[in-house]
């Protein structure tokens, strides 16, 4: 029986050997570049295609593939795909929809520990030879609130960390699930609420335009003094300007932040590890040029919360199961043209 052959872009050597490994039953051919009009001809009679966010799938790649029927993109976003040339072909399409929940998760709370205990601080001295802890005193999380902006896969994974370190938790998000707070055991409040009431405030909301400049200078004057912010987001959530204004007037006592406003235009954080992304962006200079990173109440990270090896599997894994799934007829995780 002849197998169904499946053509994955954009795909370093790490997964090449790990999908190998897990799709033995599939005639795979694994290509480095990104796939375009120009490289059809390698790629005659895909069943499956399985690219990343750079390869364009647009009209001509889809109608020239006439054996094609299903394309699982590695990726969270699919706006890289023509979904409409898809579904008049009969074309099935499927992402990766999570697969970084609990990892930012961590991360953000590997924040606020670090602020919280001045750990970054404690370092700093003691690699210069200082044990002393003059201003090194912390404060117990027990007992704080923490105000979670955002209550998708990522923020129900910080809540769920807050209650096991005793925090109080308010919470914003426009559309409220209450089943899981009368379950976990935290409120939705407003935003102006959260804002005034909690002594961490992390945010875990999309940026789009509604989310834009969430923290702004208006929202300084809603703020108590000594408040500390946390963002494993988008950069966009938050107006630089407000920040710097923030901490010299004491509203901020301390930032949290593995994003920035300046950062280059990510769609995916996956496509931070990608050689196309590090040819056109430099991180290091944007964090280096950056007056926040002089603060020594700030910490700043590299956009690295995703970055770790069992959230970068699960994209794997997930792509796996979606061909296993389309072979046995069952496809899952589909996305739809509307």
């Amino acid at each position: 029986m002849k197998k169904i052959k499946v053509v994955f872009f954009e795909v370093e050597s790490w997964e090449k050997d790990y999908l190998k490994s897990q799709l033995n039953d599939f005639d795979l051919i694994f290509l480095e570049y990104k796939l375009n009009s120009q490289n059809l001809e390698k790629i005659s009679g895909a069943d499956i295609l399985s690219p990343f966010i750079y390869s364009d799938v647009d009209k001509k790649v889809i109608s020239s593939l006439e054996s094609l029927k299903y394309i699982t993109t590695r990726s969270t976003g699919f706006d890289h795909i023509d979904l409409e040339t898809c579904q008049k072909e009969n074309i099935l399409v499927s992402n990766v929809p999570t697969y970084g929940e609990n990892t930012v998760a961590e991360h953000t709370f590997a924040l606020i520990l670090a602020l919280s205990k001045k750990i970054h601080l404690s370092m700093e001295r003691t690699k210069e030879g200082d044990f002393s802890l003059e201003n090194l005193r912390g404060f117990d999380l027990k007992g704080k609130t923490l105000g979670v902006v955002g209550t998708g896969n990522i923020g129900r994974h910080v809540i769920r960390m807050a209650k096991g370190f005793s925090m109080d938790v308010l919470a914003y998000d426009v559309k409220e699930d209450q089943k899981f707070a009368e379950n976990i055991g935290f409120n939705y409040t407003t935003l102006d609420n959260l804002l005034k009431k909690s002594d961490i405030i992390t945010l875990h909301v999309p940026h789009n335009k509604a989310t834009h400049h969430l923290i702004n200078l208006k929202t300084l004057e809603t703020l108590k003094e000594g408040r500390y912010l946390i963002n494993t987001a988008r950069g966009g959530i938050c107006d630089t300007m407000a920040l710097l204004k923030g901490l010299k007037q004491g509203t901020f006592a301390g930032l949290g932040l593995d994003v920035l406003e300046e950062e280059c235009f990510i769609k995916e954080e996956r496509e931070l590890l990608t050689s196309t992304f590090k040819k056109n962006c430099d991180l290091k200079t944007i964090l280096e040029n950056h007056i926040l990173i002089n603060q020594p109440n700030v910490i700043i990270t590299p956009h690295n919360a995703f970055n770790s090896k069992e959230a970068l599997t699960r994209i794997l894994d997930t792509t796996i199961e979606n061909i296993k799934s389309f072979a046995r007829n069952e496809p899952i995780n589909l996305v739809e043209h509307k």
